[in-house]
């Protein structure tokens, strides 16, 4: 059975860091993402990476703030929040595909996880 299973978030403080955490199970993956959805709001993209962790890319308003890598070897995913802001706050979820190619578009992920809540409070 394959699984996308998020840890790592809570409530943190503006100015805060959190490190979210993706672990899969079930098979492996290409390219992985994460993405968030804000409370009454789209989802949005925050930043994706390829197998071999060797290209990211990461949305305007994350850029310089958080880091995505990988570790192949436990098969998790990770997203390092570094002075995170009100505006942050959501429900940030994994996603994974099974090819290589980067993509911000939920709709080119075909697993993903249950989501994890980050509350910033100011």
């Amino acid at each position: 059975q394959v699984q996308l299973v998020e840890s790592g978030g809570g409530l943190v403080q503006a100015g805060g860091s959190l490190r979210l955490s993706c672990a899969a199970s079930g098979r492996t993956f290409g390219t992985m993402a994460w993405f968030r959805q804000p409370p009454g709001k789209e989802g949005e993209f925050v930043a994706t990476i390829t197998w071999n962790g060797v290209t990211t890319r990461y949305s305007d308003s994350v850029k310089d703030r958080f880091t995505i890598s990988r570790d192949n070897a436990k098969n998790t995913m990770y997203l390092q929040m570094y002075n995170l802001k009100p505006e942050d706050t959501a429900g940030y979820y994994c996603a994974a595909n099974p090819l290589g190619t980067l993509s911000r578009y939920d709709a080119n992920y075909g697993y993903w996880g249950q989501g994890t809540q980050v509350t910033v409070s100011s």
